[in-house]
């Protein structure tokens, strides 16, 4: 097992990519905690590796709040003693409410960054800490094909993405003296919860399949190959870069 005696954070792992990458952590040996807002999803996903042999500990964490960020940290290392990955994948998107800046109301635009780009730094800045004491980690960024190229009517959503790869970057290069990894996943269109809205139209559904090259939707479990590869010693050298697991969809 890649990631056996590890301790890892996945946050947003209730359901969709998350957990799918969750999962993954479990069966390769690593104690998961799930940092979940939902705690119906967040205790279902835990009761579910643990069903399978697993180690998963669920924390009730709005990645938003410092507050929350700060005592789920401070949870892991008590119940652990240490954190050797983490993975930023929590995230919204408010689909119906997107649009085009102008029209793009207050509170959707401060809900989106504040979720998808202040919740990854702050989990970075408390789990980092733990980090620089052991001399090791890797911190994995989920990021977005919006956060590089133009979508029409996503200006909140895309402008967090765009941040979190800024962010990603920044942080590799302050942090590998010291042996801390980041890099940044970039999945193309995933059939997952947060895409259900938008994939629940037959039409939609297909048009995403077929603009990848692959021709199909990815799974949150196409993740968790690289996840793993990220997380284990395989990526020892690999600092600051961006995995693309799209069916190609970037690519054309």
């Amino acid at each position: 097992m890649r990631l056996k005696d590890k301790v890892a954070i996945v946050t947003g792992a209730g359901a969709g990519i998350g957990r799918g990458i969750a999962e993954r952590f479990a069966a390769e040996g690593a104690a998961v905690v799930l940092a979940e807002v939902d705690p119906s999803t967040g205790e279902s996903a835990a009761r579910a590796i643990q069903g399978g042999g697993g180690k998963a500990l669920f924390i009730a964490t709005d990645v938003s709040s410092e507050t929350q960020v700060q005592a789920m940290v401070e949870k892991t290392l008590s119940r652990y003693g240490k954190i050797d990955v983490l993975c930023n994948n929590a995230a919204v998107l408010f689909f119906r409410e997107e649009t085009r800046a102008h029209e793009l109301k207050n509170e959707i635009w401060e809900r989106t960054l504040a979720v998808n780009l202040r919740g990854y730094w702050l989990t970075s800045k408390y789990v980092i800490p733990s980090m620089l004491r052991q001399k090791s980690g890797s911190i994995i960024f989920v990021a977005s094909p919006t956060g590089i190229f133009g979508f029409t009517n996503l200006t909140a959503y895309s402008t967090s993405k765009g941040g979190v790869l800024g962010l990603m970057r920044a942080m590799a290069v302050d942090y590998a003296p010291e042996h801390i990894r980041v890099n940044a996943i970039i999945p193309g269109t995933i059939d997952t919860p947060m895409n259900a809205v938008e994939l629940s139209d037959p039409a939609m559904r297909s048009r995403y399949a077929e603009i990848a090259p692959a021709r199909r939707l990815g799974t949150p479990q196409d993740l968790g190959g690289v996840a793993v590869f990220l997380a284990s010693e395989d990526s020892d050298y690999c600092v600051g870069g961006i995995f693309t697991v799209d069916g190609g969809l970037t690519a054309v």
